[in-house]
């Protein structure tokens, strides 16, 4: 469906026309005092669950013109850092902190200690409400998933509210919804995970949205929303900020036939040709080097790839990946486009990223409960394909990658979602500014960045300002890089110290140095990314000084930034 018309929908069946909901540009009084928009206007883009090497100007075979035209017009990232899952990462870029500072050190249940809140934490402000008080349009369309979450005591309730039989109102406090931390129009989903179809916890504004179009996608609703935004901005002098938060690719599986079609013979070569292709692809563009970045050995398997008696399953299931990408690609080019006809294209800086690592999660196992429902709205029983017995891609499936596609998802590093290595961490970053961006088009960057460095960024080119109080609250300061001297090519190391932790996955890199454990084995490992960008080569017996340096900056930060106390744990 042509984005109008599919808003226009939305817009019916949510009772409101979100493209009216500006009130700036209603109000001719304040026309007179709007803010040129000499400023750029910014556009953050962020994938869900996305591999390294997925799209293809990141190595990938997926198809991906307008992500790519955006690198090959911009900078890509080689040294850009998330905190390896979704709600951390998207709690630590809204608001320039890492995401224990912010309050979100795990998920969104509410527990009593400050860096377990469950919710963006009272002492942190929002870009969205620093970029409106110097004078910014704000909108959001997405994925919020940095609120609390309601939850019914009877698990059957809940899963009557999930399948969209019962109602039970707000899915939030409305004191944590995107509007009330800064966002003038909001279109999107409270919660995390989503049936694409048919999504939970889905508002317009604060209002719920009970009804949806019957050939309702919801990776095009947020695009599509993304551009009606930028339409209704057309005529305003004041310049906007726009969140873009994907659920694609994240599971489950599902995307529209036409989209799978296109991939329906791609991944049946098997996970080794994928990986190697794509590594092979990664060394051409000139992403990687060969020499300081190995392509790690890939993750055992059961069985190879020849022998796999759920190999038609396997491939179906990439192909379901790479087709909610190829669509998530075509809503970006949407985006693109409307940016062009209004004329703001030249003066919008976008960035594209990825929250985590292609996730190793074997989704059908949860089963349906919490965020998963059991059935559709018309009563078809949703088949959690333990057994992959129900092929992925509609509605009525609920199934995942899984651990070995995540493996060649993220090549060429090791581990995934969650971990702290660098498969779990480093993510594709694309930065496209015509207008500002003085560094050489369809360049790399070295410079080390993080998700909090939008926080700073932002301000820089906004001319706002970070403040020390906001709404009585005294605000953290952000330990943010400004990613500016990137834009204007200049030589920046960026962040000489960066730290994680999440479910007890942990790592301190110092230079070229990282001290880095898995979540479920406290064994530090160390290793020299000057010469091992891939981990391979563990040196942590041969240096031991290294290790009790990094040990010592790890867990000073970890006491100093609300990692401790953990909830329940203590120390």
């Amino acid at each position: 469906m042509k984005s109008k018309k599919l808003f226009l929908s939305l817009a019916v069946v949510s009772g409101s026309a979100l493209i009216f909901l500006s009130a700036f540009d209603k109000n001719p009084k304040k026309a007179k005092t709007e803010v040129k928009a000499e400023r750029p206007n910014i556009v953050v883009i962020l994938a869900d669950d996305m591999g390294f090497s997925d799209a293809g100007c990141y190595g990938g075979e997926i198809n991906t013109p307008n992500i790519d035209f955006l690198a090959n017009n911009g900078l890509r990232y080689r040294e850009f850092y998330n905190t390896s899952r979704c709600c951390p990462t998207r709690a630590s870029l809204l608001t320039g902190l890492y995401n224990q500072q912010a309050g979100i050190g795990k998920m969104t249940e509410a527990e009593n200690e400050p860096g377990y809140l469950g919710r963006l934490a009272d002492n942190s402000v929002t870009i969205a409400e620093v970029l409106k008080t110097a004078g910014y349009n704000t909108a959001m369309s997405g994925k919020w998933h940095v609120s609390n979450t309601f939850v019914q005591n009877d698990p059957k309730e809940q899963l009557a509210w999930l399948n969209h039989q019962k109602d039970y109102g707000d899915f939030s406090p409305i004191s944590q919804y995107p509007t009330s931390r800064g966002f003038d129009q909001f279109f999107g989903t409270i919660w995390g995970v989503v049936d694409f179809f048919d999504p939970f916890s889905l508002v317009s504004g604060t209002k719920p949205i009970k009804n949806v179009p019957k050939d309702y996608y919801q990776t095009d609703a947020i695009n599509d929303t993304a551009v009606a935004y930028i339409n209704s901005w057309k005529k305003s002098q004041k310049p906007f900020f726009l969140y873009v938060a994907q659920n694609a690719p994240h599971w489950p599986l599902q995307a529209k036939p036409e989209d799978i079609a296109k991939y329906k013979d791609t991944y049946k070569g098997g996970w080794d040709v994928i990986r190697e292709a794509r590594y092979k692809k990664m060394a051409k563009l000139g992403l990687i080097d060969t020499n300081t970045t190995k392509l790690s050995k890939p993750l055992p398997r059961a069985t190879s790839w020849e022998n796999n008696p759920d190999k038609v399953w396997d491939a179906e299931a990439m192909a379901v990946h790479a087709a909610m990408i190829d669509r998530m690609d075509q809503g970006i080019g949407r985006i693109i486009d409307a940016l062009r006809k209004t004329g703001k294209l030249d003066n919008t800086i976008i960035v594209f990223l990825s929250d985590n690592g292609a996730s190793p999660e074997n989704a059908a196992a949860y089963g349906a409960g919490f965020d998963r429902p059991s059935e559709t709205r018309t009563g078809s029983p949703i088949i959690y394909a333990t057994k992959k017995q129900a092929m992925p891609g509609p509605q009525t499936t609920y199934s995942s990658i899984g651990k070995v596609w995540a493996n060649v998802a993220n090549t060429p590093y090791q581990y995934a979602k969650a971990e702290s290595f660098e498969g779990g961490i480093h993510t594709p970053m694309v930065a496209f500014w015509p207008k500002g961006i003085k560094a050489q088009k369809g360049g790399f960057s070295n410079q080390r960045g993080h998700v909090m460095d939008f926080m700073k960024t932002f301000i820089d080119l906004a001319g706002a300002k970070y403040p020390a109080t906001y709404k009585g609250k005294t605000i953290k300061p952000t330990p943010g890089i400004s990613l500016v001297p990137s834009f204007e090519g200049k030589d920046n190391a960026g962040h000489e110290v960066l730290f994680n932790e999440h479910f007890g996955a942990r790592y301190a890199r110092s230079g070229n140095w990282k001290l880095v454990s898995l979540s479920n084995d406290t064994t530090w490992h160390l290793f020299d990314l000057s010469k091992d960008k891939t981990e391979v080569n563990d040196v942590a017996k041969q240096n031991p000084q290294k290790v009790a340096e990094l040990k010592a900056l790890w867990k000073d930060w970890a006491n100093t930034n609300q990692v401790f106390p953990k909830p329940g744990r203590g120390k």
